[in-house]
């Protein structure tokens, strides 16, 4: 496939303007495709910002999602070489939206997703059912209109639209499992994250990921497909990943250590063959706590900080010395930074750490009598959380409330206070603004 005509076959057999996508009718996916295919660099970079912005907007798939697919996969195999990784990244957005943030490091579940989707046609079952019962003529006629919306081919339930996609790019995946091989290593990176989200496939993908790694000499990409070898395995086949605990380039350690921790927490019974959980948490420790690398995986947006950080909440549960461990987990914390991906990382991962450690109370023990990690992971969530951190956030997670259902102070003047930190002129005992105030007084 060179041509972009090649590229694009059966382009226009598809119906697109029956299709839809976040802006209506999809009649303008085609042109984009094409453009994509072109030889004008700057119109490509603009094309492929309009599909993501049509066919996955803000990580909603749409009708029309999946059967850009097919052509998007062309494109990553044969298609302009600057279209080609983009091609790639959209593929995966498609597929898997931003799980990277709630499913790292287990990997994602397939089966429980599929299990929740509410299939079309339960859905027009339950639509046919309220129109036979609904005796309001307003009610009657918007019940008709979705309907009529879900009868014409477009998604009602969020996850069963992401599941087209999803299933869509997975019956690529013969063809994109020969990027592994590709000149590029951008390529084979990226194709390499790609596979790891599949474990449906593992059986024909973690062969080709093993056999990527004995070749493999860039870094980046030996980590992401140690990665996802990790995250498709129930155990360490022929001791590849513990053989990498040993490698020359400090990204790939790291890449295997957390590649272990994911087969060592879901899957116990491999933990006879395993590292010791403290030499795999002393690897990731080792890596976190130096700054960012230039080049890194993908995985978790980049933010390998707070990746480590959760791997190292599954190890602390299987370590017999997990106060060590949390000990490590408190090293790490002062690397985490705010992406635009997850604005507020280390709040999110002190609520983790919170509901792990500590049992609910009406008040906070003596913060003497607390365990080394225990005391030393408040003193430095008091140093680094900000007052905004506390904040109550109308539509997310809560910090204050979590603190507060230990029995910990809720404020970050009383939290310094707490452990014996200058609280910088702040009153301890200030209450948090109300959330909701600016909507009643508006």
């Amino acid at each position: 496939m060179k041509r972009s005509d090649d590229l694009l076959a059966g382009l226009d057999d598809i119906d697109w303007p029956a299709l839809g996508h976040a802006y209506g009718s999809a009649n303008d996916v085609p042109g984009q495709l094409r453009t994509v295919c072109g030889p004008d660099a700057e119109a490509r970079e603009d094309a492929f910002c309009s599909l993501f912005s049509n066919i996955f907007h803000q990580g909603t798939r749409f009708s029309a999602s999946p059967y850009a697919v097919p052509f998007l996969a062309r494109i990553a195999v044969a298609g302009p070489a600057g279209a080609r990784a983009d091609a790639l990244l959209l593929l995966t957005r498609l597929a898997i939206d931003w799980h990277d943030e709630y499913d790292l490091p287990l990997g994602i579940d397939t089966a429980a997703w599929r299990a929740a989707a509410v299939s079309p046609e339960e859905h027009l079952r339950w639509y046919d059912e309220a129109i036979a019962a609904e005796t309001d003529e307003e009610q009657l006629k918007n019940l008709r209109e979705v309907r009529a919306y879900c009868a014409a081919g477009h998604p009602i339930d969020g996850r069963e639209g992401a599941l087209r996609s999803y299933d869509a790019v997975r019956a690529q995946l013969p063809v994109l499992l020969e990027l592994l091989d590709a000149q590029d290593p951008e390529i084979r990176t990226k194709t390499a994250y790609l596979l790891g989200w599949f474990p449906e496939e593992a059986d024909t993908t973690r062969p080709a990921l093993l056999a990527r790694l004995d070749t493999e000499r860039d870094p980046a990409c030996t980590a992401t497909a140690l990665i996802a070898v990790g995250l498709l395995t129930d155990h360490d086949p022929d001791g590849r990943l513990r053989h990498h605990l040993d490698h020359e380039h400090p990204l790939p350690r790291w890449a295997a250590a957390t590649a272990l921790t994911r087969v060592l927490a879901a899957h116990p019974a491999a933990t006879p063959g395993l590292p010791p959980a403290q030499r795999i948490a002393a690897e990731l420790a080792a890596f976190a706590t130096g700054p960012a690398p230039e080049t890194a995986t993908t995985h978790n947006g980049g933010d390998l900080h707070s990746y480590t950080v959760r791997s190292l909440q599954h190890l602390m549960r299987a370590a017999e010395n997990p106060d060590k461990i949390l000990l490590q987990i408190v090293s790490v914390l002062p690397r985490i930074e705010r992406t635009e991906v997850v604005p507020r990382p280390l709040a999110d991962l002190a609520e983790d750490l919170l509901e792990a450690l500590f049992d609910r109370a009406a008040t906070a023990p003596e913060f003497t009598e607390l365990p080394p990690g225990r005391r030393e992971l408040l003193n430095v969530l008091a140093q680094l959380l900000t007052a905004e951190d506390f904040q109550p956030v109308p539509f997310g997670s809560d910090l204050h409330q979590r603190f507060t259902r230990y029995g910990l102070p809720g404020t970050r003047p009383a939290l310094r206070a707490y452990v014996g930190l200058p609280i910088e002129g702040e009153d301890p005992s200030a209450s948090l603004p109300d959330p909701w105030g600016a909507f009643r007084n508006g």
